[in-house]
């Protein structure tokens, strides 16, 4: 599960163009949020990929750099090297959200659960719409055995992101095995 974290922390972000402006705060995500709210599953993953792009994208070009080595360490497992990359750009941009997010997801593939679930809380503080952030939350909730805590992480996710991979499967899953613990 970790790799396929990894993967999708790196796939959705690797490859975009600079955008005019970007991160947390660029225009076009309110539109962007509303389209994926209400898009069909095949069109969500383009609107999903788009939004990744903006928050991804700081528009400053010492703290893009500093993403771009995280995230190429992050795709290599060198968990130390995107540790540091990402620390660098929190230290650097502590109002641009994704750098959180990205430091958070690197703590949580190094099994520092307690450090991923802070610079998660910082990330959704700074963008309460990040879907990426609250699956993660739901992915340490489960690794934690904390079965309720990850159902209202996927749901909340889900409620910004219907489509989101995998949400929906845990969601269920964790619902059938509350059910039989009487929650």
């Amino acid at each position: 599960m970790k790799q396929i974290m990894a993967w999708m922390a790196t796939a959705a972000t690797l490859t975009f163009a600079l955008p005019v402006s970007g991160g947390q705060n660029d225009p076009q995500l309110p539109a962007l949020f509303d389209r994926l709210h209400v898009a069909k599953a095949a069109e969500s993953r383009a609107i999903e990929a788009r939004i990744w792009e903006l928050w991804t994208r700081s528009g400053n070009a010492d703290i893009d750099r500093l993403m771009s080595v995280g995230l190429q360490a992050m795709a290599a497992e060198r968990y130390q090297v995107a540790l540091a990359a990402f620390s660098q750009v929190v230290k650097r941009a502590p109002n641009f959200a994704e750098g959180w997010n990205k430091r958070a997801t690197v703590y949580y593939l190094l099994n520092d659960f307690e450090r991923s679930i802070e610079d998660i809380e910082k990330t959704l503080a700074l963008e309460p719409r990040h879907f990426g952030a609250l699956s993660g939350l739901g992915m340490i909730a489960l690794a934690l055995g904390e079965e309720a805590r990850a159902l209202d992480a996927f749901e909340a996710a889900l409620e910004i992101y219907p489509h989101l991979p995998g949400a929906e499967t845990h969601i269920r899953e964790l619902r059938d095995k509350l059910k039989g613990k009487g929650i």
